[in-house]
């Protein structure tokens, strides 16, 4: 799988949050060959990172990309269904991110690992986030990424399990274009902060944008701040 620029972005845009600075364990769901788990355990050398990948080929490749890293000692992977995984678990997670699969209904590829990481029937996103809140510890934080069309209905999705969106970004390639996805960051909730909720108390989301190239087709501050650590060259 080839190793795109949003994922790369969002990568590090989690990575900047304090919340997942200062966790212990951190959850990567369907990790593909471990990119996500990589960039977080340069962001956090003492976090142990736990990479779920159902799909064999990219499992293998992020097993081998694990131990040729810096960091092989923090990353655990795992071969398997977050829904098996979660059934047998018994460890929480301050942090869990993820960058799902998101077609539905488009043309599939011939490629069957690649309808895999890429289409949404492998994973629903109900059971996705389902999954994910039974592995969230109370108050942790859950990092996604999904194309800007399909933003609001994780959203909705999340607050039926009790996750609130405290912070989104649009991205968008240059000004002139419209988002193309948006990162998201998700609270799981006291049983007390959803009631109050429901009654007067509605959390402020942090609503920013971020472009990745500027007029002169060049990386933009903002995505220089942010991919300054990660890419060889900026």
């Amino acid at each position: 799988m080839k190793v795109c620029t949003d994922a790369c972005l969002f990568g590090a845009w989690a990575a900047s949050d304090q919340r997942l600075i200062n966790a212990h364990k951190i959850l990567d769901i369907g990790a593909g060959t471990g990119l996500l788990s990589l960039l977080l355990a340069q962001a956090n050398i003492n976090a142990t990172i736990t990479a779920v990948e159902i799909e064999p080929a990219a499992a293998t490749e992020a097993a081998s990309n694990f131990k040729l890293s810096p960091w092989t000692d923090q990353l655990h992977l795992v071969h398997d269904a977050i829904q098996n995984y979660s059934k047998n678990a018994n460890t929480l997670y301050d942090v869990i991110i993820t960058n799902p699969p998101f077609y539905e209904g488009d043309l599939k590829s011939p490629d069957e690992n690649k309808n895999t990481a890429a289409h949404s029937t492998a994973l629903p996103w109900n059971v996705l986030i389902e999954n994910a809140t039974k592995l969230i510890s109370k108050g942790g934080s859950f990092f996604v990424l999904v194309p800007t069309l399909r933003a609001y209905t994780m959203q909705k999705l999340c607050d039926t399990q009790g996750l609130q969106l405290v912070a989104e970004v649009l991205v968008h390639n240059t000004a002139k274009n419209l988002p193309i996805r948006a990162m998201q960051k998700f609270v799981k909730q006291h049983v007390r902060q959803i009631d109050a909720e429901k009654t007067n108390d509605v959390i402020q989301v942090k609503r920013t944008k971020i472009y990745i190239k500027d007029a002169d087709n060049n990386y933009s501050p903002e995505f220089i701040a942010l991919l300054k650590d990660y890419y060889l060259h900026l």
